[in-house]
């Protein structure tokens, strides 16, 4: 098992560009990796498959709390919510016409 430490999560600007993401990913396992060979003990391929995995998912974690992540959620939203709300209209068009609503305003 590969020894936790508390580390800051990543910014915005550290994963908006891939070359960014993989720079500062390889930096942060690097630093780990040296942490835990201190004393001279030798680190595994599993243990270094663990931590590369720990920062992968740290990583994608900043980039779906990101501003970004954020707005295209929005968007996807607002596409999603008006689909529904045009099947609603064309559902009920002749009752809600019936009680007054019209096709366009003045």
């Amino acid at each position: 098992m590969v020894e936790k430490r508390e580390e800051q999560p990543y910014s915005w600007e550290e994963v908006f560009t891939f070359e960014r993401l993989k720079r500062n990913m390889v930096s942060r396992v690097l630093d780990r990796l040296e942490k835990l060979s201190e004393g001279n003990r030798p680190v595994s391929p599993d243990q270094v498959t663990e931590i590369v995995q720990e920062e992968w998912d740290k990583a994608k974690m900043a980039v779906r709390s990101s501003p970004a992540a954020r707005e295209a959620f929005r968007k996807y939203l607002e596409r999603t919510v008006s689909e529904q709300i045009d099947k609603l209209i064309e559902r009920d068009r002749s009752e809600l016409q019936a009680l007054g609503v019209v096709e366009r305003g003045l």
